[in-house]
């Protein structure tokens, strides 16, 4: 497989150590702003004062109270927690596949993720958790069929892209067939295949809870060895790593992180395609500085996007997955006509 571009692999943070602490110190600050102005975004607005009134309020009958409780913090934290997962997702696959345009939703994993997560709750309709647990099933079984082809041949990027989007494209037709087969599941599936969160609740925030937590405890230790790993398979395995452990390791973590997100958000396009690449033109390529930066930036670029997406059209609400694939898309067709361009020059 193909050594990690040096245009890839680059640092390009602050030079010093506080200014690196600074930033990430900038991102959570961001971070907290987005969560702030979610809570407050709505189809009726609410001032900051009202809210912390409410909150602490001890009328279960205040209006602002039940909304503020029962829709707007659920939401807030299933926005914060998706585009969380899905970006550090995108950072580790990037990583692992050595291509710099693969995110969970381009390669299938997203839609691998949805179609079991479907799938799973049609044969197993009174297990809550059913949903989560087939949504990790299918991103984990999409996520090792994508690397498999990956090793075989040394498939190129461009290739290795374009195989992505076709095993995308067979799992969101198997999809739409289990809707058009069930009638029943179908409903409220529209949603669920646009991403969004309108009507997340807390029940599938807690489901998803013990994969969130693997995952991103999972890719908080394999950081150092992504680190090594971009040296090169030959350097890496030289320098003690067991590199074949490391990329199932990684690739376990993506699958943890991305199928938790698509059991309650749906299925997000572009966060793990934006955030990832942003965050590294920030802080530089290290997956110790990259994989937290990305996560606080792909939390807060998803509530933003979402609040957007309330405030545009409101009293009515345009689903957070239609802003994300209109922000996405020109940058995806961006990064693959650079990366043709590279390869003409070359």
């Amino acid at each position: 497989m193909p050594i990690l571009p040096k245009s890839f692999i680059r640092s390009l943070p602050p030079k010093s150590a506080k200014g690196r602490a600074a930033l990430l110190a900038a991102l959570s600050l961001l971070l907290l702003a987005a969560l702030l102005f979610s809570l407050r975004t709505g189809s009726r607005g609410y001032s900051f004062p009202a809210l912390f009134a409410a909150l602490l309020s001890s009328d279960e009958q205040d209006v602002i109270r039940r909304v503020l409780v029962h829709v707007r913090i659920p939401r807030t934290l299933a926005c914060a927690l998706a585009g969380a997962a899905l970006a550090a997702a995108g950072a580790l696959t990037q990583a692992v596949l050595h291509n710099a345009m693969a995110s969970p939703n381009i390669i299938g994993v997203n839609a691998g993720a949805g179609f079991f997560s479907l799938l799973l709750s049609l044969l197993l309709p009174g297990v809550s958790r059913a949903a989560a647990m087939g949504a990790f099933l299918g991103a984990l079984g999409t996520a090792l069929l994508i690397y498999a082809l990956a090793l075989r041949a040394g498939l190129s990027r461009t290739t290795l892209i374009l195989a992505g989007v076709a095993i995308s494209s067979i799992l969101n037709a198997a999809t739409n067939a289990v809707t058009l087969l069930f009638p029943d599941i179908a409903i409220g599936s529209a949603g669920f295949m646009v991403g969004g969160f309108s009507g997340v609740n807390l029940a599938a925030l807690q489901n998803a809870a013990p994969y969130l937590i693997a995952g991103f405890l999972l890719a908080a230790l394999l950081a150092v060895e992504l680190d090594i790993l971009q040296l090169g398979e030959q350097s890496a395995a030289s320098l003690g790593l067991h590199v074949a452990r490391t990329r199932f390791l990684a690739i376990l973590s993506a699958a943890l992180l991305a199928g938790a997100a698509v059991s309650f958000a749906g299925l997000l396009g572009f966060v793990g395609l934006l955030a990832p690449h942003a965050a590294r033109r920030l802080i530089g390529g290290s997956n110790v500085l990259l994989l937290p930066a990305c996560s606080l930036l792909g939390a807060a670029f998803v509530l933003l996007c979402d609040a957007l997406s309330r405030a545009l059209f409101s009293p009515y609400e345009l689903p957070v997955g239609i802003v994300l694939s209109l922000l996405g898309g020109p940058f995806f067709l961006f990064l693959l006509l650079r990366q043709r361009r590279r390869q003409a020059d070359d």
